[in-house]
């Protein structure tokens, strides 16, 4: 997984250091995070936000850490319902992400979802 996402902690990352950082992140008036939880459970497997919003635009992001969960649309289901939210309640012109184009399951997901492709490895979705 880290191999495609680019970004990997170089610490243990403890429940403690976890705590600390959500609760300084969701302060930050640049972010908007929420959790992908299992319909009728309360079972987390992973999250959907994005990061340096401005007034034009906002970087997206997207995790699923639940392997049983990989392949089965969630991760579709949670950038539609992203976009969504971002188009009735910011007023965006865009969203971005970075993905690596050999990360072919998470390209397939974006471009299904309306983003393409700006450079080698920087994907954009017009509001």
């Amino acid at each position: 997984m880290w191999r495609l996402t680019g970004s990997r902690p170089d610490i243990v990352i403890t429940p403690e250091i976890e705590t600390s950082w959500i609760k300084k992140v969701l302060k930050d008036p640049t972010c908007r995070r929420f959790a992908i939880c299992i319909a009728g459970s309360d079972e987390y497997i992973g999250n959907v936000q994005l990061t340096n919003i401005t007034k034009q635009d906002a970087e997206f992001h997207i995790f699923i850490g639940e392997k049983k969960y990989w392949g089965r649309g969630i991760g579709y289901k949670a950038t539609i319902e992203l976009s969504r939210i971002t188009r009735k309640h910011l007023s965006l012109k865009q969203i971005y992400l970075y993905v690596k184009p050999e990360n072919t399951a998470a390209v397939k997901i974006y471009e299904k979802a309306g983003f393409r492709f700006v450079g080698e490895e920087k994907m954009i979705l017009e509001l």
